[in-house]
């Protein structure tokens, strides 16, 4: 034990020196003399919580579900050290929308760039944070982001004044859904056969906040007057401009958020800014973050609701709350109205123009290049393994390795994953994205797809019909390691022969998480300029477990040696 303690020591002392060489070769010596080290020690474990007033396990950090708000300026270095108390799951934390340029090894994603954190070890994670924006984290480890392992990042701009906006105050918004069965319970449902969907979630959490029906739940189990299942109160100040900074960490649901009489103008989506465009709703997708503004205007005798409702599924769970206050917080009564419902759940088209307006800023623009060099172009169905209910890309179900990718690729353990590269594109020519899967068969694969280190790479998610007739639904999607530019969306069929001359190529907005609508396409482009091994998956935690995603390598010849740290299974078993 006081071995490895050691060697985890040294591990961590590598880290940071690594990450100070990446600093010196992307950021200017001025940012340098500001840079601070933000160190946090975290230790994970299961406690008893009621955040809906329903008592259940929930994976908390110190405590704390949701964990604790990492705040850091652009150009720090973050430090978390995290000790596994788990007692029975192995754990990764991942960094959503940091880019890990330099430290691939710590972007925490279990099995494609560690080997998970084991019960009773501490892990540190250290990486830079070289833009300002609104990020989140979560856990990366089986399913256990829902059970409420998740938190968000704050990072602040390098200069005052260097963001196209101002404001007077900032609270931040985080999203969820919430079931009451455990996330074993969950993941052996979507296992078996026949299958066990998770169903629609129990409740919506504003802040880790919510509430339940305590006449449906167990006997004694729920407590309606707990302090720590109270709505979440926001203080405004009449006359006042304020920053929300928006994340949406959901196992499941799309939703849609809106502040009661408050008009809200978005000014950032992923770490970017936006042109400004005013909203009643806010459609949000898991993984995706958004800054807005407005301006407390209103009556201040009275308070709001803040709200947030499932959309692009029939709903089954109550509107999510919290409150807004014109009294410094000191009033939490509940408004005089019913709290907003939202636009209708199936309004496709109002949830697909909101996703068109979202374009870069015009004094932020970071135009695209003009082609690619590589198109890669994927079917999301439905499929069947073995009776198993699957998702699949061209057919493709994906699955983990047990040796991770960076690991196998670095030391050269090529027998650890599939060396065939996945397919790139399917027959759409003849596909009929309106009817059920002709092929309903799928095969399984942890291939990856091996990318031309600088090239640009085109990816088109094409979205169809599910299982069952009639059924489409919505899937954000999540590159590691990247931004990518949102080049363009469609309803329909993705036609490669005629779609491309419509894309954005003026002022696309660059994100990390995109949606794809039911029966649409999403158009991607990225640059593969970052050494290492990166997912790309649908960040619905069902459909992920369910073999929606894939991985890209770049560059891994230019990846620095590995810490030790990162080893342990697979191959790498018994010995790093």
């Amino acid at each position: 034990m006081d071995m490895e303690s050691e060697s985890q020591q040294a591990g961590a002392q590598r880290v940071p020196r690594l990450l100070f060489i990446s600093f010196f070769l992307s950021l200017s010596l001025s940012t340098l003399a500001r840079a601070a080290t933000r160190r946090h020690e975290w230790e994970i474990s299961y406690q008893f919580k009621s955040p809906d007033c329903v008592r259940k396990l929930a994976a908390t950090i110190n405590g704390q579900s949701p964990g604790p708000t990492i705040r850091a300026a652009q150009g720090d270095t973050v430090v978390v050290s995290v000790k596994n108390s788990l007692l029975t799951e192995n754990l990764a934390l991942h960094w959503h929308g940091i880019r890990q340029i330099g430290t691939p090894w710590a972007d925490g994603t279990e099995g494609v760039t560690q080997c998970p954190i084991l019960p009773g070890e501490t892990f540190t994670y250290a990486f830079a944070v070289d833009r300002p924006g609104t990020y989140i984290y979560h856990a990366h480890y089986g399913m256990q982001r829902s059970a409420g392992l998740y938190g968000m990042i704050v990072v602040a701009a390098a200069a005052p004044g260097a963001e196209p906006f101002a404001y007077d105050g900032e609270h931040l918004v985080l999203l969820n859904d919430w079931w009451h069965n455990s996330t074993y319970e969950q993941a052996a449902g979507l296992a078996s056969v026949p299958f066990v969907w998770v169903g629609e979630p129990h409740s919506l959490l504003i802040n880790g906040r919510g509430r339940f029906n305590c006449s449906a739940a167990v006997a004694g189990t729920c407590n309606a007057t707990l302090p720590e299942c109270a709505a979440e109160v926001f203080a405004v100040e009449t006359g006042k401009t304020y920053r929300f900074r928006i994340a949406s960490i959901t196992s499941l649901s799309a939703l849609n958020f809106e502040i009661e009489g408050h008009p809200m103008t978005v000014v950032e989506a992923d770490g970017h800014y936006v042109k400004p465009f005013v909203v009643k709703n806010l459609n949000i997708y898991s993984g995706e973050t958004y800054s807005v503004l407005i301006t407390a205007d209103q009556d201040p005798n009275r308070t709001y609701w803040l709200a947030s409702n499932v959309v692009s599924r029939k709903p089954g769970t109550t509107t999510g709350t919290a409150i807004l206050s014109y009294h410094g917080g000191g009033s939490s009564s509940p408004p005089p109205t019913t709290p907003p419902t939202g636009p209708a759940w199936n309004d496709t088209m109002y949830r697909f123009q909101q996703s068109v307006m979202t374009v870069a800023h015009p004094a932020h623009v970071e135009p695209p290049p003009a082609i690619a060099d590589r198109a890669i172009l994927l079917l999301n169905t439905q499929n069947k393994i073995d009776e198993h209910i699957r998702w699949a890309l061209n057919n493709v179900s994906f699955t983990l390795p047990h040796t991770p990718y960076l690991v196998a690729m670095k030391r050269g353990l090529l027998g650890a994953f599939d060396q065939r590269p996945p397919p790139e594109t399917y027959a759409h020519q003849g596909y009929d994205i309106y009817e059920k899967p002709p092929n309903p068969n799928a095969t399984t694969s942890d291939a990856l797809y091996r990318l031309r280190f600088g090239s640009v790479v085109d990816v088109v998610l094409q979205n169809a019909n599910m299982l069952d007739a009639n059924k489409s639904e919505t899937h954000p999607w999540h590159l590691h390691g990247h931004d990518f530019w949102v080049l363009g969306y469609g309803i329909g069929r993705f036609d490669p022969a005629v779609h491309p001359a419509s894309y954005n190529l003026k002022d696309p907005i660059l994100k990390n998480t995109v949606a794809v609508h039911p029966y649409g396409w999403t158009a991607l482009r990225f640059k593969a300029d970052n050494p290492g091994v990166w997912a790309f998956h649908c960040h619905i935690e069902a459909h992920f477990f369910m073999g929606m995603g894939i991985v890209f390598e770049e560059g891994i010849e230019r990846v620095a040696d590995l810490p030790t740290e990162i080893m342990g299974c697979g191959k790498t078993k018994g010995g790093h």
